[in-house]
């Protein structure tokens, strides 16, 4: 069994109120979860409106399929134009750790 985590330091755009980043960072935790069935949700720096963490989990026998998923939603995330992705970390635990 692998497990996998992968954490986003996200930057955003014109964003100038909570309320605001909600309406950004929601629908971005909503997609990832519904297109790559992975755990997903907004994890640190709440207090600001400008700069969102989201993490995200993916547990699996196949390690291959693991970090297929993984570099699927860091590309996702790439690509998305209301954000900028300001660093994502990647971790894979096996069952040798």
């Amino acid at each position: 069994m692998y497990a996998g985590t992968l954490c986003f330091d996200l930057l955003l755009g014109d964003v100038r109120s909570l309320k605001e980043k909600r309406s950004v960072v929601r629908p971005i935790v909503a997609e990832l979860h519904r297109k790559f069935a992975v755990s997903v949700a907004e994890t640190g720096d709440q207090d600001l409106y400008r700069r969102a963490e989201i993490g995200i989990a993916v547990v699996s026998g196949d390690l291959g399929h693991l970090k297929d998923v993984l570099d699927r939603c860091e590309r996702w995330m790439t690509a998305r134009p209301e954000v900028e992705l300001l660093s994502a970390r990647q971790r894979v635990h096996g069952d040798d750790e």
